[in-house]
């Protein structure tokens, strides 16, 4: 597999590879206080002992009442970052780069009181109702993400990636699915993203990549699709974002006139076009476990980087 086996260099960081493992919440910080154990420190090790080039810990939140769940990761206190570092140093041991994926659940924290979202939208019959943020409280958050970004490099991390998809808080004021408020941050769905993306870069290290998760497409009615995504992703890479892992959906059900359905490679072709409209190092995700697949993406340029979650 001679291109899925190239290195390749992300700013200052160079990849043995271009095999990512994708970021997988896992539902185990058993004490409910968002604390990595030995399990985690098993599981992620298990990769780089594997030969993944880069590993991205699952979504790790901000808040208390950002998680998905309370058995969700966090990084909110000094004990989160030294938690982490024995997995840092273990990944590194064994030859692979770690990164981590920072996140605000937003109105899909399940287990929170009251979620907070965009707009008062909440994601089905089966969720909480979500309270809107206040410009105050959307203030707050972006310092959470500046001081968890911190944390993050004082545990050693190699790169930190934002995760701007599949419905969580960035994703829910990017799209017009669920952003209809009227302020500034209605006017500028980017706006809490490019605040949270200068944040972050003011406390990372110049030659540390910044990686952001995005959605290509909603395949929703109502939502945007990979021509606005395009368009979003230029002002996110203006901003500071120094790679795109381009996946998919993440607000609401499927339309099934707008979902293709899942199979091998099924969103490559989004990956593809975000590469081509932005020049940008780009990662693909979504069943690209087969080697074969994998390796063509690579070969074909429509991708930089595949991400493999599931699969592991």
């Amino acid at each position: 597999m001679p291109h899925l086996m190239d290195s390749i260099s992300l700013k200052g960081l160079k990849l043995k590879n271009r095999v990512v493992m994708s970021p997988m919440c896992q539902y185990s910080a058993m004490n409910k206080d968002g604390v990595p154990t030995d399990w985690h420190l098993q599981h992620y090790t298990s990769r780089a002992v594997g030969g993944v080039g880069l590993i991205i810990v699952e979504m790790t939140n901000v808040d208390p009442v950002g998680r998905i769940s309370d058995y969700c990761l966090g990084l909110w206190s000094d004990k989160h970052r030294d938690a982490f570092k024995p997995i840092v140093k273990q990944a590194h041991k064994y030859g692979a780069k770690i990164g981590i994926q920072i996140a605000h659940a937003g109105r899909k924290a399940e287990d929170a009181d009251i979620p907070v979202s965009s707009s008062v939208i909440p994601f089905d019959d089966s969720f909480k109702e979500p309270k809107e943020l206040t410009e105050e409280e959307i203030k707050k958050i972006v310092q959470q993400f500046k001081e968890a970004s911190l944390r993050a490099v004082e545990a050693g991390f190699d790169t930190i990636e934002l995760h701007g998809a599949h419905g969580y808080l960035i994703h829910q004021f990017l799209s017009p699915f669920t952003n209809k408020r009227t302020d500034q941050y209605g006017q500028d769905r980017t706006l809490f993203a490019t605040e949270i993306i200068k944040a972050v870069k003011s406390v990372i290290p110049e030659e540390m990549p910044l990686i952001m998760r995005i959605s290509g497409t909603e395949y929703v009615d109502g939502g945007y699709e990979i021509d606005d995504a395009i368009k979003f992703s230029k002002t996110l890479q203006l901003a500071g974002v120094d790679v795109l892992d381009v996946s998919s959906g993440g607000e609401g059900q499927p339309a099934p006139n707008r979902f293709p359905g899942t199979f091998g490679g099924y969103q490559v072709p989004l990956a593809r076009k975000i590469k081509n409209a932005l020049d940008i190092p780009v990662i693909s995700v979504g069943q690209l476990e087969d080697p074969v697949l994998a390796d063509a993406t690579i070969r074909t340029n429509d991708a930089d980087l595949v991400a493999i979650g599931r699969g592991f």
